[in-house]
């Protein structure tokens, strides 16, 4: 194996670019006639639309066009739309009200985007915007999801009767009531998830262009996935058809799943550029993504855990109001769903699981899958009630969590997932041994000497992610199969490209994917070039999401890898007068096995292409195409132990120490993974002590700054100990599993539960702030 290839930490080839100023982001695109827009938002939660007076604003510098939701209408373009079909346990399909680009007639959350003008300027786009008059009637509103689903409550879309999206379950209800009537001991809770804004560094940003000479549109855009990007903007939102729209998302500066939709702004860029006639660039400013970037969480749940007399989980029983916000985001349905409640049974041996989900329309920005998307949710709600259950069983939580562990595999829960593999022992086993949990207890009395409070707490976790089989998904809703897409092709020196359908956006795939063709040719990473992110340069794919692009997009990379090297090892046997069954590939060089025969790899790369000598019938040529669709989603799982240190007197939490212990079955590169395990955590502790989306009563968002909303810095983060183990994944070539959202999956029970184990109660809300925790402690005592 090369120094380069698999397991090799070798340093990001992308970060030379972004670390010295020469990334290049949708905000750097600069196309001749550009001109910028600027959005007129609702500043009302709920409100009719009476009147809407642009004379003004048509009228000051440098405007170009001032267009409102009645013009985009009356042009044929479509309503924003939920791409996964959920159906309600009576059989009725969801209900998913109209979400224009451009309102028309009503607004339901501050930030719904009214008018946009177009102006020389961003200054002036922004001047003209505020001479925009809009006469509106302004309406009760609702943000909290309970209260919007009781009677009386104000209506959010008239299809939704009292707000209600749909009222699905999974899994068996007799079953589990069973289990709970005959149960030794039932532990219940009722357990809230606070709702999170994403704030990637990058925020989002459209440049569209129409070209008239060619009736063709060009989409800069910050996007997770721009073929699907393309492919709803011409199927439903008729912004163009596919064949004459083009989307490029470039760098994109952090994603965290607020970058896989498609939002109003990329569509009404487009359209305003043909509308106008010259080039239309928006860039977001921090208070507008606040506002408008789809928001995460916000579920509240009531929990009921059955166990036997021997503490061995007999039933789990779940009920769960999910606060979609305003309108139905592109993948929203299936979050608090298919992402949410298959994943109830963890890493837990559970007979009986029913889970009740019913999902609300509010007065407040819409609510799609942040990291982790619904299986942060489903451990914190799993995580947290076994840590209680273990208090009130007076049983060491360890040990509690080591009694229920499932232990063979394959593993089919009640609840759709069939596991394939794992060792969860193993991941208990080494996150205690590096934590000293036997050595806490002496700590704990360390801390009172000093008159602090240390609390540990623990969260076995497990998701389910690379997202698959198509088939499957779409017999469960899904719009779109999953599958990605792979294109190999070797130049003629013998350089190589690959372009993926994968896109990244932080993930180091310019690395990672480099280090596959490097471990499978010999070739320098240096010498791989990685395309993506345009849908002109690679064949359509899926995106990236749902810890997806080394178990699918690798997959479909290692997939054409191999018909390359079939193809290499025809010529080169030709070449060289041996057996094809002889050839082997390795350190840049193409051999015959047990002799010195040989050729360097740009040799066979350059004989494809002269054609001058290819065996009989062969075309010329070295490039191949390959799609991968999973057999299975993978499953990640790991342990987190987190250890705190309370000051009583303030409320001011510490965490003295957090260990993460995961198995990611096969890893490619160590360095970039503890990387994504260190950023999952910051974001999932950022979550646990100091982030909350907060609406006042009339709807408006309290927390739309930076001065507000509290985001995890440096002093407020230790310095994690991670490790590994491997199970490799049975489902895929590569025995990848995924690593992307792990660390904010994991992390928030364990956090939580290490306060409530400091303080000595059964729980506190998220964020644990200082003064969150000093309340929690007086009301204890």
């Amino acid at each position: 194996m090369g120094i380069e290839g698999v397991g090799a930490r070798v340093a990001r080839k992308e970060d030379k670019r972004f670390i010295t100023g020469a990334g290049r982001y949708v905000d750097d695109m600069v196309v001749p006639g550009m001109k910028h827009a600027a959005f007129v938002r609702s500043p009302h939660a709920h409100a009719q639309i009476k009147k809407i007076d642009v004379k003004a604003a048509q009228g000051m510098p440098g405007v170009i066009g001032v267009l409102t939701g009645k013009e985009l209408k009356a042009d044929g373009i479509g309503n924003l739309i939920c791409g996964w079909m959920i159906h309600s346990k009576d059989g009725t399909p969801m209900k998913m009200g109209a979400w224009s680009p451009l309102a028309v007639d009503k607004v339901r959350y501050v930030g719904d985007a009214v008018v946009v003008v177009v102006a020389e300027t961003k200054g002036q786009a922004r001047d003209a915007a505020e001479a925009v008059e809009i006469t509106y009637k302004e309406l009760e509103a609702v943000v909290d999801a309970t209260k919007a689903l009781e009677k009386g409550a104000p209506q959010v879309h008239a299809e939704a009767e009292n707000n209600l999206i749909f009222d699905w379950e999974i899994g068996d209800a007799m079953a589990t009531d069973a289990a709970i009537k005959a149960a030794a001991h039932v532990t219940r809770m009722k357990i809230v998830n606070n709702r999170l804004v994403p704030n990637a560094m990058e925020p989002r940003a459209a440049l569209g262009h129409y070209d008239k000479a060619e009736d063709h549109y060009t989409c800069w855009t910050t996007s997770q996935n721009p073929h699907v990007a393309r492919l709803v903007m011409s199927a439903f939102y008729n912004v163009a058809p596919e064949n004459k729209l083009r989307v490029i998302a470039p760098d994109v500066g952090g994603g965290f799943g607020s970058k896989i939709y498609i939002y109003p702004e990329e569509i009404v860029c487009l359209w305003a550029s043909k509308k106008t006639g010259v080039p239309v660039k928006w860039v977001a400013d921090r208070t507008e993504s606040f506002l408008t970037d789809a928001h995460g969480r916000d579920h509240v749940s009531t929990v009921e855990m059955a166990f036997d007399k021997n503490n061995r989980i007999t039933g789990f029983k779940v009920d769960t109001i999910a606060n979609l916000g305003a309108y139905m985001s592109l993948f929203s349905s299936c979050v608090p769903t298919y992402l949410y409640a298959t994943l109830l049974s963890g890493q837990y041996d559970i007979p009986a699981i029913h889970a009740n989900v019913r999902t609300v329309y509010t007065n407040t920005a819409p609510v799609d899958a942040y990291r982790g998307a619904g299986r942060p949710e489903a451990t914190y709600l799993l995580e947290r009630t076994m840590e209680a259950a273990a208090r009130e069983l007076g049983v060491s939580p360890a040990d509690l969590r080591r009694k229920n562990f499932i232990t063979t595999f394959p593993h089919q829960t009640p609840v759709i997932m069939n596991y394939d593999a794992g060792d969860y022992g193993a991941s208990l086993d080494a996150a205690m041994k590096t934590a000293d949990y036997t050595g806490f207890a002496r700590r704990k009395a360390d801390s009172v000497r000093n008159g602090k409070l240390r609390g540990i707490g623990m969260s076995c976790y497990i998701e389910a992610c690379g997202i698959a089989p198509s088939a499957a998904v779409g017999s469960l809703g899904a719009g779109v199969g999953l599958w990605e897409s792979a294109e190999v092709r070797v130049n003629a020196v013998g350089t190589i490209e690959v372009l993926t359908g994968s896109h990244s956006h932080g993930q180091g795939h310019e690395t990672t994917f480099a280090q596959l063709v490097n471990q499978r040719f010999g070739v320098p990473i240096d010498s791989v070039s990685i395309v993506h992110g345009d849908t002109d340069k690679v064949q359509m794919g899926m995106g990236t999401y749902g810890s997806r692009s080394g178990a699918v997009g690798m997959s479909a990379i290692a997939k054409a890898l191999d018909k390359v090297e079939a193809k290499a090892k025809k010529i080169a046997a030709h070449l060289l007068e041996a057996d094809e069954g002889d050839i082997v590939i390795e350190n840049g060089e193409v051999k015959v096995a047990g002799t010195d025969k040989s050729l360097p790899w740009f040799q066979v790369a350059l004989a494809a292409y002269t054609a001058h000598n290819l065996p009989a019938g062969m075309e010329p040529g070295l490039k191949e195409t390959a799609f991968y669709d999973p057999a299975n989603f993978t499953f990640p799982a790991g342990c987190y132990i987190c250890e705190v240190e309370i000051d009583p007197e303030t409320g001011t939490t510490e965490i003295v120490q957090f260990v993460a212990a995961d198995d990611f079955g096969n890893i490619i590169n160590p360095m970039i993974v503890e990387g994504q395990v260190h950023g999952g955590i910051a974001q999932g502790i950022g979550q646990a002590l100091l982030e909350g989306a907060h609406y006042d009563a009339s709807g408006q968002l309290l927390t739309a700054s930076y001065m507000d909303y509290t985001m995890p810095r440096a002093g407020d983060l230790p310095s994690f100990k991670v490790s590994t183990s491997n199970t490799p994944c049975p489902s895929n070539p590569l025995g990848i599993k995924g690593c992307g959202e792990a660390g904010a999956i994991g992390s928030p029970p364990a956090v939580i539960n290490a306060i409530t184990d400091a303080i000595g109660i059964v729980d506190i809300a998220m964020p644990a702030t200082p003064s969150t925790v000093w309340a929690a402690i007086r009301a204890a005592k």
